[in-house]
């Protein structure tokens, strides 16, 4: 009997080239028992892809320290929203950042709670209706969208606005209109606005980073998880086959929705293809995944797909419902982000954070369009996987803490750099390296601050096309040591040692 073709180094390598990750998470290469990886750097510390910085730079007009002064207040505004979202509960109406992306106001509707919002740093607006009344409010508009298509293209909650806003389709206003009133809510709490959308799933044209659907249609991935990776629901259905865009065997359509109550599907991909953490883009670079925390109105966000690359644009509105000619599908997020056909299924990243997977939208990447994204958060949940991510699987989302926290890390005497992380090690001799990264051909600049009474080094490590080989390291006894290397473009990583004692240490770094 002949060989069969070993293919497994060849995917090896492509591994190693698109896994390139950020310096945001450790993973432990001592024999001691390990806790899983450490969290990911927060704030200001947040590692962004280059790609995405890049797409956010031409689409918004910034300049590279403008963008990632957006994706710092927009981490912020993420963890402020959450937090205020919990505690407030029945008092909270939603929350929204403006314009420039620099100001985050929450709406709530008692006095009180507008003081906890202005404590947090966050601007206050007091409305009549909560969320979970605008919500209400959007289930029974629902019900009469769903029976009115030819009139409604789709409906929204504008948290902004405190009201749920109706799209009627050009010259179908009055019959948009008797819909609303039909339905019975209070006409105060809706507002009908007229645009020429005609919302269509989009997996029809071919090209780029791509999967196919039984040999015939194209979509685009949307993100690892274990086991396979998620994507449209209209993109297939349970039972399909889909290929890579090499037409090698790839995998099984388990789950599929749409239309209805979402628009999602989990492929489970075969063991010659290896989920990483990372949204491949147009230019051949990579954007690393992190995590899932959901962005809020008015965030920055950036979708990838097969056909038009990466474009960024911002989040219009959550739980939106959409009239497709297929059906209606409700729980998307509106964006005024560009799409085409083939960009189905595709990812959309807000900094780090997954967002979601392309649903369909109207318009294009020459004239722009509005694009509607399932969230990730809800694919997750319904169909029982869980996202692959840089710094590992991540808590749920409504947990209130880490287990695995490393403890309170050193003074941060390594400051004024761009990223920083921190980890620890447990005793000496342990190590921890980073994942891998794609930097520039440039200088590297990296500190690492040790524990009081330890002495830790670190080693700037780059892959040769084998193996990673040290390229500098920073092995002075002081407690802290800042290094310079100038080296090519090509993947890093770093690799943190202790020679003698333990603890929390930090790592401060300059990627070119």
């Amino acid at each position: 009997m002949g060989k069969r073709p070993v293919i497994i180094p060849t995917v090896a390598i492509a591994v190693v080239a698109v896994a390139t990750a950020t310096a945001t998470a450790f993973a432990d290469t001592t024999d001691t028992p390990s806790t899983g990886s450490l969290p990911a750097a927060t704030g200001a510390q947040t590692l962004v892809a280059p790609q995405t910085l890049s797409a956010m730079q031409r689409d918004f007009g910034l300049t590279a320290d403008q963008a990632r002064a957006r994706v710092r207040k927009e981490r912020w505004a993420q963890q402020t929203d959450r937090a205020l979202r919990r505690t407030l509960g029945a008092d909270y109406s939603g929350g929204w950042l403006n314009a420039t992306g620099d100001q985050l106001t929450v709406a709530v509707t008692t006095a009180a709670a507008a003081d906890k919002v202005r404590a947090t740093g966050a601007e206050a607006k007091v409305v009549a209706r909560s969320a979970g009344a605008l919500d209400a409010v959007k289930a029974r508009l629902d019900r009469a969208a769903a029976r009115s298509t030819a009139a409604i293209s789709g409906l929204y909650v504008d948290v902004s606005a405190n009201t749920v806003t109706v799209v009627a389709r050009p010259g179908k206003e009055a019959a948009a209109g008797a819909a609303v009133a039909g339905s019975g809510v209070a006409r105060d709490a809706v507002k009908v606005i007229t645009l020429a959308e005609a919302p269509k799933p989009l997996f029809d044209l071919r090209g780029g980073d791509a999967y196919f659907i039984n040999n015939q249609f194209r979509c685009s991935i949307g993100f690892s998880v274990q086991g396979g990776f998620v994507t449209a629901g209209h993109c297939g259905a349970v039972g399909d086959t889909t290929a890579g865009s090499n037409r090698v065997a790839q995998g099984t359509v388990r789950a599929s929705v749409f239309p209805g109550d979402g628009d999602f599907g989990f492929v489970q991909t075969n063991n010659q293809w290896t989920p990483t953490a990372t949204v491949a883009t147009s230019n051949q670079g990579v954007i690393p995944v992190a995590g899932s925390q959901e962005a809020p109105v008015g965030a920055s966000v950036c979708r990838t797909g097969s056909t038009t690359g990466t474009h960024c644009g911002t989040i219009q509105a959550k739980n939106a419902t959409v009239n497709y000619p297929e059906g209606t599908v409700t729980g998307l997020t509106r964006t005024n982000v560009c799409a085409e056909g083939g960009d189905s299924g595709g990812s959309w990243i807000s900094g780090d954070q997954a967002q979601g997977v392309t649903s369909g939208g109207s318009g294009d990447c020459t004239r722009g369009g509005t694009t509607f994204f399932q969230p990730v958060n809800e694919i997750l949940q319904r169909a029982n996987v869980a996202l692959v991510t840089s710094g590992g699987n991540q808590p749920p989302p409504d947990d209130p803490g880490d287990p695995g926290d490393p403890g309170t890390p050193p003074a941060a005497d390594c400051a004024g750099h761009e990223f920083s992380v921190q980890g620890a090690i447990a005793r000496a001799g342990g190590s921890q390296r980073t994942n891998a990264f794609r930097a520039n051909a440039g200088t590297h600049t990296f500190c690492i601050q040790s524990p009081a009474g330890a002495d830790f080094n670190v080693a700037l490590q780059q892959w040769n096309g084998r193996q990673f080989v040290t390229r500098k390291a920073a092995t002075g006894t002081a407690q802290v040591e800042t290094v310079t290397f100038d080296g090519t473009a090509g993947v890093y990583r770093y690799l943190v040692t202790s020679r003698s004692g333990s603890g929390s240490y930090t790592l401060a770094v300059d990627i070119p």
